[in-house]
């Protein structure tokens, strides 16, 4: 039997990550704690895609603007669609970091770390800002992997039904 990976695809746990993330981001103030006591703001930003339904019955609703600006895509989880796919700005100690993240296999992309320096001083390790922007890169995989690692604790747990509550009462406000 010959099965085509995309349609195996189970898009479910990664929506069910990026509409919580943005959920818990609003509630939290946009601060998360870190597992080695430090803390990350996040925020989803300028470009959100919901979607409900499942193949040729499938719809897509893509709202950009800014963070605010989100009605139509509230409206969209309130009819029970979930986030496909989002841009995720991270700041830590006056860094930032942006990443596109597909729920379907958490492809990240476009990712934009902090700035860098680029002229080498005299004597440098030409290898050094090779070495940092990996670094950086590994930093916010980092970020993902926490909020990842926080979402499916609750997700797993016994607090799942509260969160759902909490979830409600947030779509409520929001519209």
């Amino acid at each position: 039997m010959d099965i085509n990976m995309a349609e195996a695809k189970n898009p479910v746990l990664g929506q069910d990550f990026l509409t919580w993330l943005w959920f818990k981001s609003e509630k939290s103030g946009w601060l998360f704690k870190l597992p080695d006591g430090g803390e990350v703001n996040v925020y989803l930003e300028q470009k959100i895609s919901v979607r409900g339904g499942e193949g040729e019955d499938a719809e897509t609703a893509t709202v950009s603007g800014p963070h605010a600006q989100f009605a139509e895509a509230r409206l969209g989880l309130k009819s029970g669609k979930r986030v496909d796919r989002s841009l995720i700005r991270f700041e830590q100690d006056g860094e930032t970091w942006t990443v596109t993240v597909k729920a379907d296999d958490f492809t990240l992309n476009a990712l934009r770390t902090p700035k860098m320096e680029t002229r080498s001083e005299e004597g440098e390790d030409p290898d050094a800002k090779v070495l940092e922007k990996l670094y950086l890169i590994e930093k916010c995989a980092g970020f993902f992997d926490a909020l990842y690692a926080q979402f499916l604790n609750v997700r797993l747990g016994q607090g799942w039904q509260g969160e759902l509550s909490d979830f409600a009462e947030w779509l409520k406000e929001g519209v």
